[in-house]
């Protein structure tokens, strides 16, 4: 059977690259001030979306993404890996979403896409790990759901066959299509771009990251259709703007502070048995361990 596959993935900034500026005076991401990745388990995700493509001969996957313009390059990262197509959510009313809000928007983006047998996101983004936008996009959707996902190991007779981690060990679980799966980052690594892939949508792009500076290719937008990048803004999803970016998002960041610990005193301790009952006894009278 062929399966119609959507892979919820998210551009990020770098946190490992947190600076004073990361934040606005509104409580959000400084996206501008950052640079930008593909979000981790949003490629384990999209890595199982690829096999089952691969095992489900005519099957296709798209890319679903929320950001700015320069967001779609997501979807380009993730055509270069062999996805069919992508789906870029870009509006102004869209900013400053948080998960409930960025959850309705995907939800109204995957029924506009329509008959969607499996959606397959990453547990969570580094930039919020709240693990929540997977599970209330399946709410919104009325799809069944299966979280923390190492691998989805079979499709038959529209029931997927998952193999998920739990606390103090794994459990391999069914559920009938359509199911929204939201992946491990202990999952299999996403495959390498593919270099021949690179060299045919290395100019896809969205009509808004097109501007007079880049225009020299702009002639190959009529003679290749498929370089232009679906872009859908809140009115294309039949989205409301009530539920969408700052408006629909009940959470708001107060405050935002860099906090650095640093140690009053410090010892240096050698591998000798002495030493180290030494800092058994001490840890034991601070109440530190026992």
């Amino acid at each position: 059977m062929s399966l119609k596959i959507v892979v919820l993935a998210k551009q990020v900034p770098d946190t490992r690259n947190v600076g004073k500026d990361a934040m606005t005076a509104e409580g959000t991401v400084n996206r501008a001030a950052l640079p930008a990745i593909f979000n981790p388990e949003d490629l384990n995700a999209l890595e199982q979306a690829l096999r089952l493509k691969e095992q489900h001969p005519g099957s296709t996957v798209g890319i679903l993404t929320m950001g700015p313009p320069r967001a779609g390059e997501i979807i380009r990262q993730g055509l270069y890996r062999g996805a069919d197509t992508g789906w870029l959510l870009t509006d102004r009313l869209f900013a400053g979403a948080d998960t409930l809000a960025t959850s309705y928007a995907l939800a109204t983006a995957i029924k506009k896409i329509g008959d969607v047998d499996i959606v397959i996101g990453g547990r969570q983004a580094i930039d919020g790990d709240t693990a929540q936008v997977g599970p209330q996009v399946a709410q919104k959707l009325g799809l069944n759901q299966v979280t923390y996902a190492e691998e989805i190991l079979k499709i038959e007779n529209n029931v997927a066959t998952i193999r998920r981690v739990i606390d103090g060990g794994v459990e391999t679980v069914e559920a009938p299509l359509p199911v929204v799966v939201t992946v491990n980052g202990s999952a299999a690594p996403c495959r390498p771009c593919n270099a021949k892939l690179v060299m045919k949508y290395k100019r896809a792009t969205c009509p808004m990251e097109r501007t007079e500076d880049n225009n020299e290719y702009n002639y190959l937008y009529d003679e290749r259709p498929y370089l232009t990048l679906n872009q859908w803004s809140v009115a294309d999803v039949d989205g409301d703007a009530d539920q969408c970016g700052l408006s629909g998002s009940p959470t708001k960041v107060k405050a935002v502070k860099n906090i650095v610990f640093q140690a009053k005193e410090s010892k240096t301790l050698t591998a000798s048995d002495a030493d180290v009952e030494g800092m058994i006894k001490e840890l034991l009278e601070e109440k530190i361990i026992g």
